[in-house]
């Protein structure tokens, strides 16, 4: 069998509105990286849904939320990648973020507003799905500045690499986190523009074709292989970003964050 390189953390910018990129360029652009398939984890959150029109049902609500990952899928089919669904859950009462995989659309639709429950809750919810969903949670990027892990009982694994050339990590502190409470770990880009393309990820040691398969080789967690590309494509990057921020906020312009609303 093959080897499989997905990234398992992509936002498109139909849905998260911290991207810069759109879901069917970002299949495109996964592809022509060598890539066989990526995780679509757009932000889901209070935020996300507040902003949209009022009245509409939380079916309808789902539809916008999707459009980015739709888009994706739809462009995947046509060039020979895997696209999957996931989400980067954030709760109400924590800045602290969680990559979910094993949902699917209609999983979304039938438990609405995740984001109520925090992770002790949904710990407990996701233990008690009925077969055959399974899903499992990852905390992503647990140690940035202003986040800490969670209690390692309420989660499948961490992040221990996040590729985000704009952010400090720390996935040193993760790795070692991860190790001491003998955690899955796992790899994603963070992307959400052009130089985030091809950061993270993990090689899987098959093809896989849906999110059983996903969550199947996760759960089993042997022979998967991160892929720790710490390559940024301008050496300036950081600085940049960090003048032009301080170049904003001089001038009274607030740069678009994604956990700006909760």
């Amino acid at each position: 069998m093959s080897p499989f390189r997905i990234d398992l953390h992509v936002h498109t910018r139909e849905t998260s509105f911290c991207g810069r990129t759109e879901g069917r360029l970002v299949a495109e652009l996964y592809k022509k990286a060598g890539y066989d398939g990526i995780v679509i984890t757009d932000h889901y959150n209070k935020g996300f849904f507040r902003r949209l029109p009022t009245g509409l049902t939380w079916a309808e609500k789902i539809d916008h939320f999707l459009r980015g990952y739709r888009n994706a899928r739809e462009e995947g089919e046509k060039i020979g990648l895997t696209v999957l669904l996931g989400i980067e859950l954030k709760f109400n009462d924590s800045p602290q973020e969680f990559l979910i995989y094993g949902l699917d659309e209609a999983f979304l639709i039938k438990y609405p507003e995740l984001y109520k429950m925090g992770i002790k809750k949904f710990r407990n919810f996701s233990k008690e799905l009925p077969p055959p969903t399974e899903i499992l949670i990852y905390q992503a990027h647990p140690f940035r500045p202003g986040l800490t892990p969670a209690p390692s009982e309420l989660i499948d694994g961490i992040e221990v690499y996040n590729g985000n050339p704009r952010q400090n990590s720390n996935n040193q502190l993760a790795f070692a986190y991860a190790r001491q409470h003998k955690l899955r770990m796992i790899s994603g880009s963070d992307f959400h523009r052009l130089p985030d393309l091809a950061r993270g990820g993990v090689i899987l040691p098959t093809a896989i074709q849906s999110n059983q398969d996903l969550i199947r080789l996760l759960k089993r967690n042997e022979g998967i292989q991160l892929i720790t590309n710490s390559y940024t494509p301008f050496s300036f990057l950081r600085l940049a970003t960090a003048f032009v921020n301080l170049l904003k906020k001089l001038i009274g312009i607030r740069s678009q964050r994604c956990d700006r609303l909760r």
